[in-house]
């Protein structure tokens, strides 16, 4: 599924026009990114918690040369599925 799948059944189950239906998924992702920028988290029943890591900065190996090089530290988003979801895709 990608967004404008979910653009899509939006818009079946809410009815009006496709563009709200896309302002309304426009405005959940936004939603979930600014939030995870601010240093939140986000937790949606039944799906998940999507939360911000912080990854220290390490060294790592160019494998075409085998040349050492360092890697900055750094934020990235991380999701774990809720045992509802864990459950339904068995």
């Amino acid at each position: 599924m990608n967004k404008q799948a979910l653009v899509e059944l939006v818009h079946q189950q809410l009815g009006g026009t496709k563009v709200q239906a896309e302002q309304i998924v426009d405005g959940i992702i936004n939603g979930i990114v600014g939030t995870l920028k601010s240093g939140n988290e986000v937790s949606i029943a039944g799906l998940g918690i999507f939360s911000v890591k912080a990854r220290a900065a390490r060294m790592a190996r160019n494998p075409k040369t085998g040349e050492a090089v360092k890697v900055a530290a750094t934020k990235v988003p991380k999701f774990r599925a809720a045992k509802a979801l864990k459950d339904a895709v068995k």
